[in-house]
């Protein structure tokens, strides 16, 4: 799909392009503000919500409900504590079969999935004995 982008767009592309880790709207504002390069907070969720509907990025939401945002590279799957908010990346994709089937069956240009499980780390999951002081 050629589409013309926008200054801001490409601006958020080469962002992410060089980041290790997702981004919230807000993290992606602060960086770009960092950089002495002025857009607004609106600009930014309007881009990110073309780039999304483009198939050039994909948004991943936290257990605390906040969407982050990354360059698609390959279908990211984690485990996801509620308590702590950690995010375990899952490396095999169970699922990679299904979506070749549902792309074929039903004529649907699939971007991206994203396969999350949301419980209790381990760390969570051991109860902390409180100390007792005499």
């Amino acid at each position: 799909m050629s589409t013309r982008r926008t200054r801001s767009q490409e601006r958020i592309l080469s962002l992410l392009k060089h980041t290790q880790q997702s981004l919230s709207a807000k993290e992606i504002y602060v960086e770009l503000r960092r950089r002495q390069q002025e857009v607004g907070l609106a600009t930014i969720y309007r881009a990110l919500d073309a780039l999304k509907l483009e198939g050039a990025v994909q948004v991943r939401a936290l257990a605390n409900g906040e969407a982050v945002y990354s360059l698609i590279h390959t279908d990211r799957h984690h485990l996801t504590c509620l308590q702590c908010g950690n995010s375990i990346p899952i490396e095999d994709c169970p699922v990679h079969q299904l979506e070749t089937q549902l792309t074929q069956l039903h004529h649907f240009k699939i971007f991206y999935h994203t396969l999350e499980f949301f419980g209790l780390c381990d760390r969570c999951q051991t109860p902390t004995t409180p100390t007792v002081s005499s």
